[in-house]
């Protein structure tokens, strides 16, 4: 079983890949399916390893962020054809760095 660090690294990279992807900026993205469904799968990653974070982690890290994530992968996976791709390019041009700095904080912090 994968624990918390592993879960957040697995965030980290899912978010490194999307913003790598994603630089050509809102046009390209808007344009090209296979980018956009590239990017479903990784925020689906980043929302099933925010799912899977302990309650102590959570009690630790009190965030609304970790429900969020875990909530777009519900409506990724169960909702699909309710995928709104203008939301999808806003959570990965405001939600997705702000979540990135978060993440990285916590991993380099020492263990508690």
């Amino acid at each position: 079983m994968r624990d918390d660090r592993e879960r957040l690294h697995d965030i980290l990279t899912a978010i490194d890949k999307i913003l790598a992807k994603t630089q050509a900026g809102k046009k390209y993205f808007e344009t090209d399916e296979m980018l956009q469904v590239w990017v479903l799968h990784h925020l689906q990653i980043i929302g099933e390893a925010a799912r899977c974070l302990s309650t102590k982690f959570r009690d630790l890290h009190p965030d609304e962020v970790w429900s969020g994530a875990a909530g777009m992968r519900n409506i990724l996976v169960h909702h699909y054809f309710e995928i709104d791709a203008e939301r999808i390019w806003r959570v990965v041009e405001n939600d997705l760095p702000t979540l990135r700095r978060k993440v990285g904080g916590i991993l380099k912090a020492p263990d508690r």
